[in-house]
């Protein structure tokens, strides 16, 4: 895997976000736009927006998944943040596994998918000097 690939997250009908492979953080984390988070028969609910396009909100994807925890992880400015944390399927090459997501805004971020050293392990080596290794295409 090099330091950012195209990848797909099919339980959301999002067949190409482009993430950025950072082993250096621990969680991964997608913006998260219009967030809402609420109880439906006593499990914690979040409903948010997913902007799967670098510096646009144009085919903007609904989302509502259970949240399966709360953590506490530190912003890029090193300020905690308590962020809800659910769980999809990710495609990438041939391959399909479940990770987890932090939900939060990266609105000033270069890239709308972080994924973490937890969602890659024992998956994927990650050459930091390449770039899509995986596909330029629609991951399906």
């Amino acid at each position: 895997m090099g330091w950012r690939e195209w990848v797909s997250l099919p339980d959301w009908g999002i067949t190409r976000i482009k993430a950025k492979v950072d082993t250096g953080a621990r969680s991964s984390a997608i913006h998260a736009h219009e967030l809402e988070l609420y109880e439906d028969n006593g499990h914690t609910m979040a409903s948010f927006e997913v902007h799967p396009r670098q510096r646009s909100s144009k085919g903007s994807v609904h989302v509502v998944a259970p949240v399966v925890d709360e953590r506490t992880v530190r912003n890029p400015g090193g300020r905690a943040e308590l962020r809800p944390v659910v769980r999809t399927a990710m495609s990438w090459r041939n391959g399909v596994w479940l990770i987890e997501l932090t939900l939060t805004r990266r609105d000033e971020m270069g890239f709308r998918l972080l994924l973490g050293r937890q969602s890659v392990r024992g998956r994927a080596l990650v050459d930091p000097g390449r770039s899509y290794v995986g596909t330029r295409e629609v991951v399906k």
